[in-house]
């Protein structure tokens, strides 16, 4: 059995606003590798431990360096993925090869109410959407593993992607371990830090205990077509000279494909150049 997860920083337990990473960075990466501590102990303690070949950690957040090499301490299976740029940022090396993935520490999309730190993927981007539906980065990650042919099976994150989640066209199926409910953009009601470690470890066990064939994969209809909604007509400029780019209004621009990857893949350097013009 192979464990594929992706960890981002907004949705962590006790983090609220990206001043914290300012400010006092260390803190905000030992929350995200105590989550991942507790993640990988659940793995540990499940009943499927001995069936477990590998575990890969791909660090998602800003420049991909918050996780620390010593992590991989914690177990001879880990296998630590760091460093930007890279393709398919938030999901590397993912194959078909792996049978199931984590997302932790992950964050509602752009838009939400009362989501903590909302965003997807950057703040050049005022909504993604995949064939007319709105994406968050957990859906949009959750259909590029379902083109792997990998399905999600847990979400650790924040109430406000909770419930976007189980929304029609969602992950439904996926265990979700909420870490926090947002009261504005920049405040949170955070659960006791017991329970949530507690409420992770069993949720990995009661994942792993599953027939991790039979989960659903989150999947779109090919040929896709991602649609991208910039802050501003500049951003639009720039992103629309890219061939393949369609413009479809000032702000708006679209790209269609029959390869997914592809289309994932082409989301990093988009926003890139978008922020150039911020």
């Amino acid at each position: 059995m192979k464990i594929y997860v992706s960890v981002d920083m907004e949705g962590m337990p006790g983090t609220l606003n990206w001043d914290q990473e300012k400010h006092d960075r260390s803190y905000v990466k030992q929350c995200m590798t105590q989550l991942m501590e507790w993640v990988i102990l659940g793995v540990q303690s499940s009943k499927v431990n001995q069936q477990v070949e590998e575990i890969l950690v791909a660090d998602s957040h800003g420049g991909g360096d918050s996780l620390p090499y010593e992590f991989t301490a914690m177990d001879r299976r880990l296998r630590l993925v760091s460093g930007s740029p890279r393709p398919c940022y938030m999901m590397p090396v993912l194959d078909g090869s792996y049978d199931v993935v984590f997302f932790a520490g992950y964050h509602s999309g752009a838009g939400a109410c009362c989501g903590i730190m909302d965003h997807t993927y950057t703040g050049c981007f005022h909504s993604v959407s995949l064939n007319g539906r709105l994406m968050s980065e957990a859906l949009m990650n959750a259909a590029y593993a379902g083109w792997q042919g990998v399905p999600v099976g847990l979400v650790i994150g924040d109430e406000a992607l909770r419930l976007q989640l189980q929304e029609e066209d969602g992950l439904p199926w996926a265990r979700y371990v909420t870490t926090k409910t947002g009261l504005s953009r920049f405040a949170a009601d955070s659960r006791p830090l017991e329970i949530v470690r507690e409420e992770t470890m069993n949720a990995v066990q009661q994942v792993l205990a599953q027939d991790l064939g039979s989960l659903p994969r989150y999947r779109v209809e090919q040929p896709a077509r991602m649609t991208i909604e910039l802050l501003n007509s500049a951003m639009a400029d720039i992103v629309a000279m890219v061939p393949g780019v369609r413009r479809l209004d000032g702000r708006t621009v679209e790209l269609a494909g029959e390869d997914f990857g592809v289309l994932y893949n082409a989301r990093t350097p988009l926003g890139q150049l978008a922020g150039l013009y911020r």
